[in-house]
C-alpha cells in the first residue's frame, strides 16, 4: 500500500511529472535545516560579537575587481552611508534571526526566504565564475529554497505545533491561509 505523504507531483507544460521519496528522506530535510540554521545562526552571532564589524569593506570592495555585473550597485551600496549603516544592521540581526527561524523550525518558510534572499546577494557579491557559475553561496541558495519547499519546519519544528494551534476551534492555518507560506 502506498500512502501520498512522500508522493511529490507537479505539472510543467501540460506534462505531469510524480516522484516518490524514500521514508528516510524527512531525516535528512532535517538535517539540512538544522546545518543551515547553524550556519546562519553562527554567521550572525560572530557579527554581532566581533569589535568593529562593518560591511562597509566588503561592499567596497567585494565587486571592484571580479567582473561582477552588479558591480555598480555594490558600488552604490558602498558609498551610501545610511545603505552601509542599514546592512551593518540587517546583516548581523537578519542571519541570526534566520539561524533561529530554521534552526527551531518556526516561520521556516519566511526565514529560509530570507536566507535565500542573503545568499543570492552573497552570490554577486562573490562573484568568481573561474570555475563556473555553481559555488557554496548558489548550493546555500538552492539548499535554503529546498528547506522552505519541503516544509522542513514540520519535521521536529515548532512550525508543526503552530499550524496545529487552534483559534475559535478552528486550526491556525485554516483560519489563516496565508501563514501556509511562512509556516512549514
Amino acid at each position: 500500500m502506498t500512502t501520498q505523504t512522500n508522493t511529490f507531483e507537479t505539472r510543467i507544460f501540460g506534462h505531469t511529472f510524480t516522484g516518490r521519496a524514500h521514508s528516510l528522506s524527512a531525516w535528512f530535510v532535517l538535517a539540512l535545516r538544522l546545518m543551515m540554521g547553524y550556519a546562519f545562526l553562527h554567521a550572525g552571532y560572530g557579527k554581532l560579537t566581533e569589535a568593529g564589524w562593518s560591511a562597509g569593506g566588503y561592499l567596497a570592495n567585494v565587486a571592484a575587481t571580479n567582473g561582477n555585473p552588479l558591480q555598480g550597485v555594490f558600488a552604490w551600496m558602498a558609498a551610501t552611508p545610511w545603505f552601509v549603516e542599514f546592512v551593518n544592521v540587517a546583516v548581523p540581526f537578519g542571519q541570526l534571526l534566520i539561524g533561529l527561524g530554521v534552526l527551531f523550525g518556526a516561520l521556516t518558510r519566511l526565514a529560509a526566504f530570507f536566507g535565500a534572499f542573503i545568499m543570492t546577494l552573497f552570490y554577486f557579491g562573490n562573484w568568481d565564475i573561474a570555475h563556473g557559475f555553481v559555488n557554496g553561496d548558489l548550493t546555500y541558495m538552492v539548499v535554503f529554497l529546498a528547506v522552505a519547499a519541503l516544509g522542513a519546519g514540520r519535521i521536529v519544528g515548532l512550525d508543526a505545533y503552530i499550524e496545529r494551534l487552534e483559534v475559535g476551534g478552528e486550526a491556525l492555518v485554516e483560519r489563516y491561509p496565508v501563514l501556509g507560506y511562512v509556516l512549514g
